[in-house]
């Protein structure tokens, strides 16, 4: 079984701790080195320094006019060396002849190194490898007058300043050490964050996760909006940009930024949606559902899902609208039926008057409403809708008056969008009018190839007032006791509709006493 490998938090440890090793080594040895230089250079400086003292010493001058210079200028020399903890202090003549030396026996001896331009009367210093090793040596001229007589030369050897040395490793080391602390701590506290934002996944695994991820996202035939706790989306997909009209955008900001009807929006942000709840976004309507997204036993906010449901719901208008028609027809077949056993019973009576004059009746009342729907009305669809309103607001008792100047002699919006307009203006009047003593309902219909022109009116009680703007919103209704899902969709259907054609739409008051809805639409808007 091939071993998990190591998760992104640990993998992010182990380079932070390299790197800080790497920097903290790096700045070691560049202070090391720094100090080194400086050790040195202060070395250099103090060999001139005491090597000019020794040159301007009376006592050296005036020794080297004794026959043995070195019987005065040993002594001196070797005293300046102990008190300033130098390696060597060597006077010497001109021709390099030693006048003084750490080792007695080198007296008498040439100078071993370079004197540069010392014999010229200048300074001068060079770290050079002579009888006590390797030191940082500086020779000066030692002047009688104007006249360079003798030099001296004054060193510190490289031992002495590396031992030296040793003694400002130790704070470099533990400030070195410190650091290295300081950034190992950052690096597990920065691991252990990263660790729990990625739920200790690696590399490849969240590579693989997003690309699958990414590829459902763009597959899936259903919007998808995750809502984190604060209110905020945190990923939309193609589909749910489509159907909510937003953009990638979108992403990072609050719900009801989105520009979504406020209805919507809230519900989302407080996440009380409810199972396959319909919801009006401008030209669709939406089946929404929403569910708490938790990880690890903790909410992280919402998951909802978006499905288009435009087209489904104008097919269940048209299907209520039919439904509707075939439960009148049946209906009045059924007292067809009856009518027929009347005229039956009434010729075999011998009352055959009496049969002719109550089949006539009721065939004219009937065929007149009939020829003037088809004389004015030359869309079928529309003729349709209308004769099975009247016969539904018959067997409810409701008395639906189609206006004499109804005329219909083309359409310019789909015949599903008129039974959708009409279907609902009118089941709304028919509801509204339910429990009044007069129920009475009027409607208009004016329409041709270039526009469309409906009014319905009633007898109910009418709007309440300041509710006009309200009414075409999703989910307004004035009737209690039935809040389910898809109560008050009617008009805002009606007012999708509508806007889809560029047309309006405007509620008030009816001649009737109660409301009154007109719907005009026009080609071009």
């Amino acid at each position: 079984m091939r071993s998990r490998e190591r998760s992104v938090a640990q993998q992010i440890l182990l380079l932070q701790l390299l790197t800080v090793l790497l920097v903290v080594v790096v700045a070691m040895v560049l202070a090391y080195l720094d100090a080194r230089g400086d050790q040195r250079e202060s070395a250099r400086v103090r060999s001139v320094d005491i090597a000019e003292a020794v040159a301007d010493a009376p006592d050296v001058v005036d020794a080297l006019d004794d026959p043995d210079p070195a019987a005065e200028i040993q002594p001196f020399a070797e005293r300046v060396r102990r008190d300033t903890g130098t390696d060597f202090v060597v006077v010497m003549g001109l021709d390099r002849t030693r006048f003084s030396h750490p080792d007695p026996e080198q007296i008498g001896q040439p100078f071993i190194g370079d004197l540069g331009d010392a014999p010229a009367g200048r300074v001068f210093t060079q770290e050079y490898a002579g009888t006590l090793g390797p030191s940082m040596r500086a020779v000066v001229p030692v002047r009688d007058g104007d006249e360079v007589v003798a030099l001296a030369a004054v060193g510190i050897t490289l031992d002495r300043i590396d031992r030296q040395l040793e003694g400002r490793l130790l704070p470099i080391g533990l400030a070195a050490a410190g650091v290295l602390a300081l950034g190992g701590l950052g690096a597990w506290l920065i691991s252990r964050r990263l660790r729990r934002q990625t739920h200790g996944l690696g590399a490849a695994e969240i590579t693989r996760m997003y690309e699958y991820y990414d590829s459902v996202l763009h597959a899936v035939r259903e919007g998808l909006l995750l809502v984190d706790t604060g209110g905020r989306v945190q990923l939309v997909n193609d589909e749910a940009q489509r159907l909510l009209g937003t953009g990638p955008d979108a992403v990072g900001r609050r719900v009801t930024e989105l520009g979504l009807p406020d209805d919507l929006g809230d519900t989302l942000l407080v996440g009380t949606a409810g199972p396959d709840e319909i919801r009006l976004v401008g030209d669709r309507v939406l089946l929404v559902n929403q569910a708490d997204a938790h990880w690890e036993g903790r909410a992280v906010g919402s998951v909802v899902t978006l499905r288009d449901h435009t087209e489904l719901q104008e097919v269940s208008g048209e299907l209520d609208t039919v439904r509707g028609l075939a439960e009148t027809l049946r209906a009045q077949n059924h007292e067809a039926a009856n009518r027929l056993h009347t005229v039956v019973s009434l010729i075999e009576l011998g009352r055959v008057d009496d049969a002719v004059v109550f089949a006539t009746e009721e065939l004219e009342s009937a065929q007149l409403l009939t020829d003037t729907l088809v004389g004015s009305v030359e869309e079928p669809v529309v003729a349709a809708v209308l004769l099975g309103k009247s016969a539904q607001a018959s067997e409810r008792g409701i008395d639906l008056v189609i206006d004499e100047g109804t005329r219909v002699s083309g359409l310019m919006v789909e015949p599903r969008d008129v039974v959708t307009i009409i279907g609902n203006l009118l089941d709304n009047a028919f509801d509204a009018v339910a429990e009044s003593e007069r129920r009475r309902v009027h409607v208009s219909v004016v329409a041709d190839a270039h526009s469309l022109h409906v009014a319905v009116g009633d007898s109910g009680p009418g709007l309440p007032e300041g509710v006009a703007e309200q009414v075409f919103r999703r989910g307004w209704s004035t009737k209690r006791g039935e809040g389910g899902v898809g109560r008050g969709l009617g008009l805002a259907l009606v007012g999708q509709v509508v806007r889809r054609y560029g047309g309006r739409i405007e509620a008030g008051a009816s001649d009737l006493g109660g409301a009154q809805f007109v719907v005009h639409v026009e080609s071009g808007g």
